[in-house]
């Protein structure tokens, strides 16, 4: 299982977070075909490395490979949105709903005091960027759940490919408000332990971060 907070323990380990960190935030270009000879120069390690990091990122679907053009990063698109977030919508949900089960009270006072430590850049009204791992909302609560399959589901799956559509085409303006709210509203549900509150403020939230997404890979067509 991937934690955030771990440190990379080999050569290769170190290159494929950078890589995967330069993906996510879109230093390497959505779409953009990967190159083992330039990307060994870039991050001054070997093709073996590059290669190794490839077929992990790969794995946790940011890199696919297509017959005669190699690998790529992924695009960002209106249908990979909508598959990704419909399969997001319900795990996260479920999530939410066992997180209200089995969080501990101490679990949910860190919450609580993540939101608070949100809430100095929410005010500003500019963006809602978190970080990965524990800082992240979402990730809080998909540990929070307790469940060893649905974390590995989503963390080691698809946590860096929904983080790339957060980050690259995530909030800003009078989103990132609203979205600060529907998470207050989650955590006090999962507080007052409220399994099924819980679970339906998780996919409305996440309903909605889609519809928002959406608007901005449709203005930039």
């Amino acid at each position: 299982m991937t934690f955030f907070n771990e440190h990379p323990i080999t050569a290769a380990d170190k290159t494929f977070f950078e890589l995967r960190k330069d993906i996510v935030e879109g230093e390497i270009a959505a779409g953009s075909k990967l190159s083992e000879t330039e990307l060994s120069t870039n991050y001054q390690v070997s093709r073996a490395v590059i290669r190794e990091a490839i077929n992990r990122l790969e794995s946790c679907h940011l890199v696919e490979r297509k017959a005669n053009v190699g690998a790529r990063v992924v695009a960002l698109s209106p249908e990979g949105l909508l598959e990704l977030y419909q399969v997001r919508e319900s795990l996260e949900g479920m999530a939410a709903r066992l997180a209200a089960k089995n969080m501990t009270d101490a679990e949910i006072a860190d919450l609580n005091g993540l939101l608070n430590h949100h809430f100095d850049e929410v005010q500003s009204g500019e963006s809602y960027y978190q970080e990965a791992g524990d800082v992240d909302f979402h990730y809080r609560i998909i540990l929070g759940s307790k469940n060893k399959h649905l974390i590995s589901v989503l963390i080691d799956g698809m946590y860096h490919l929904i983080r790339m559509y957060r980050v690259q085409l995530g909030m800003a303006g009078p989103r990132v408000t609203t979205a600060f709210d529907e998470h207050k509203h989650i955590v006090k549900a999962i507080a007052n332990r409220d399994e099924e509150l819980a679970e339906m403020l998780m996919r409305r939230h996440i309903m909605y971060s889609k519809a928002n997404i959406e608007n901005k890979l449709d203005n930039d067509k």
